[in-house]
């Protein structure tokens, strides 16, 4: 900025003509460093609004086609677009916070050419000093960076999928260019980043497989077993509320293992990836009413707690199943209040007869 005159005679002109200079250019400054501001924010929110508006474009476009109304309802379609609309969002969200630093970075760049002119290419040689510096230590940074990227980018993950990344599995809640969310079977949020990543295995897409190990006693009937298993997975199959979530008839893959306790079963059925956890429950309440109507008693197994993905592999486990309400019983009808109607000789039928109150 101009530095005042050294006179202090207020009367001398060049005082004055130095004073205001110095004053206008002030508030030249001020006035575009909120033009800055503002312009960034204006351009922040047009690009936010350009963002959202593609995002809903795209999802309300894969709804259409598919004739649904909702996002779960897509897993349903045979288009199978729900993957299109995870994976919109999640870059919508991405671009939508590249635009917010990027747009603030260059902004408070221009703030400082403005204020200090020469101060810009100080700076530009000190934030060269410091990045040739500090260049190690942000590899990880960039590796997660990039490696997020890759991720949204080629499906890998998605908001709402159970995967199992091995640091930590569980349901996907937010998906960043740097770290993803994950909620474990437990309740526990995990932040993982994304260049730890080294695998991921997703159980979300697709479709699934519902896998059923029965153990039976050693002296039953393997061939009556199996009979009544495969009877009564075609029945679930072939069920109206249950037919359009299983994609292949169900199969017995025979004896699994054989103790001096038990034998084990196998029945395996392939299903919708959002339907999985469902049938597996239908279909589990069919096969033990089936085996208690043949008169086959379960041999007494150790109990068992699954651990690691074994415990997160519900596909629905961030929307568990509600528990019934609690029937309440209906009062004693003698508790009721009983409207009575007014008895008039105008209202009274030609026959005579008298509507009778109820007790």
């Amino acid at each position: 900025m101009m530095p005042l005159s050294t006179s202090t005679d207020p009367a001398a002109p060049t005082l004055w003509t130095e004073f205001l200079g110095f004053l206008a250019k002030a508030g030249w400054n001020a006035l575009t460093v909120a033009g800055i501001i503002v312009g960034a924010l204006i351009i922040t929110w047009i690009l936010r609004i350009v963002i959202h508006r593609v995002v809903n474009r795209i999802v309300s476009g894969a709804k259409s086609k598919a004739n649904v109304d909702d996002t779960q309802a897509l897993e349903r379609s045979p288009l199978a677009s729900v993957r299109l609309v995870q994976r919109t969002r999640t870059l919508g969200s991405i671009l939508q916070n590249i635009v917010g630093v990027t747009v603030a970075i260059v902004a408070i760049l221009l703030i400082i050419n403005v204020l200090a002119p020469t101060a810009l290419g100080s700076l530009t040689l000190l934030t060269a000093a410091i990045g040739a510096g500090l260049g190690f230590g942000a590899q990880n940074i960039v590796k997660d960076v990039l490696n997020g990227i890759f991720i949204v980018a080629e499906d890998q993950v998605g908001i709402g999928d159970v995967v199992d990344l091995g640091l930590a599995s569980g349901i996907v809640e937010y998906v960043s260019v740097r770290v993803t969310h994950v909620r474990d079977v437990n309740g526990t949020l995990w932040y993982v980043r994304n260049g730890e990543i080294t695998r991921i295995g997703n159980l979300s897409q697709g479709w699934s497989r519902v896998i059923i190990d029965l153990s039976i006693p050693v002296d039953a009937d393997i061939d009556e077993v199996e009979k009544i298993l495969l009877d009564t997975a075609r029945a679930l199959a072939k069920d109206a509320k249950w037919r359009t979530r299983i994609l292949e008839q169900p199969e017995v893959w025979g004896l699994e293992s054989i103790s001096g306790d038990a034998l084990v079963i196998r029945l395996v059925m392939k299903t919708r990836a959002n339907a999985k956890d469902d049938v597996a429950r239908e279909l589990r309440m069919r096969v033990k009413k089936a085996l208690d109507e043949a008169g086959i008693t379960l041999p007494a197994l150790n109990t068992i707690m699954p651990t690691g993905i074994e415990g997160a592999q519900r596909v629905r486990g961030a929307n568990p199943p509600k528990t019934k309400p609690t029937p309440v019983a209906p009062p004693p009808a003698a508790s009721r209040p009983v409207w009575k109607p007014k008895r008039t000789s105008k209202t009274a039928p030609e026959t005579g007869d008298e509507p009778e109150a109820t007790p």
